[in-house]
């Protein structure tokens, strides 16, 4: 381990994040019943120009008059180059009855961009004297964002999540696709030309790979929580299973629903199995048993654990005591 000790993450549940327009309120009260783990009112991407106003008073209604239950409820704001975003961090700040856990920034380009909402605010609590402080979550959807992961996820005490956005992630980086996540039809190799010259296998790569990785890393590094973007085509679970499958092997602990039919999906990803959670309490027991007896290291069904085994296990349990608690 690194001298410096890396902070944890916040301890709470965030298999599924559940996206609503901002300018769709009668959705409302079935996001605040659904299964997800977090409530993401949208006022940027979900909503039309024209209605951005209405749907800034939708949410701050919303937000002070629907009984959330133990959800995480967040709003995402318009972005900073926008003429809204100004208005939406103070309306939320100085309209609402202090229910609102976070505030999502899209297109973090950089710290800089966190530091302007954090400015309003700590301005806005400092004023009317809260205690409960607001958590930031962002999104990383541009080539300077994926530049600059780091940084962004440094950049504010508030941070809590940090999620990719692939649709325009895709548009920033020039990319050939309209997909949003997922494989893509062009993004493969062959196998070896065949010597008597057969048909040649495909093998998909995954595009998101790099973006996911380096988010990942960032989060963990500056105690963040590293979720996963939207599936755009709800009509295709096993697709959105699949890629869900991806990004938790490679560490982040959940994923947006853009449908409802994608939260149940999301949170049987996200959430560990008996089986894996019972051979991850069995790998910490045999651990045990061998501290006890001075070894380093012990044979488990055959395989060699060791420390970073244990760790491994931990993680494991740790993310099912957070989701039963």
């Amino acid at each position: 381990m690194s001298f410096v000790v890396q902070p944890s993450p916040p301890a709470r549940p965030n298999r599924c994040q559940l996206f609503g327009p901002g300018s769709r309120p009668q959705i409302f009260e079935k996001m605040a019943a659904s299964a997800a783990d977090v409530v993401n009112l949208d006022l940027e991407d979900a909503v039309a120009p024209d209605d951005k106003i209405e749907a800034r008073k939708n949410v701050v209604q919303a937000i002070n008059d629907i009984d959330w239950g133990n959800k995480t409820l967040s709003v995402r704001i318009n972005g900073l180059d926008t003429p809204y975003w100004v208005r939406d961090v103070v309306d939320l700040m100085e309209q609402t009855n202090g229910r609102l856990d976070l505030i999502m920034i899209p297109k973090a380009g950089n710290a800089k961009d966190v530091y302007a909402v954090d400015a309003i605010v700590s301005a806005i609590e400092a004023e009317k004297g809260r205690e409960k402080r607001l958590g930031f979550e962002v999104i990383i959807e541009t080539a300077a964002g994926l530049a600059h992961v780091e940084e962004i996820a440094a950049s504010s005490p508030r941070m809590q999540a940090m999620s990719l956005g692939p649709a325009d992630y895709a548009a920033f980086m020039g990319m050939q696709t309209t997909a949003i996540g997922g494989t893509q039809a062009n993004y493969y190799m062959l196998e070896d030309p065949k010597a008597d010259g057969g048909a040649r296998a495909m093998h998909f790569a995954d595009p998101w790979h790099y973006p996911t990785v380096a988010i990942v890393a960032a989060c963990r590094t500056h105690g963040v929580l590293p979720v996963d973007g939207p599936f755009g085509d709800f009509s295709d679970p096993d697709g959105f299973k699949a890629q869900a499958l991806r990004s938790a092997t490679l560490g982040m602990v959940g994923k947006w629903a853009i449908h409802p039919s994608q939260i149940a999906l999301a949170n049987e990803i996200f959430t560990p199995s008996e089986a894996a959670v019972a051979k991850a309490k069995r790998i910490i027991e045999a651990m045990e048993q061998a501290k006890r007896s001075g070894a380093g290291a012990v044979s488990l069904d055959g395989k060699l654990i060791d420390l970073a085994s244990i760790r491994q296990a931990e993680v494991v349990v740790k993310q099912a005591e957070l989701i039963n608690s």
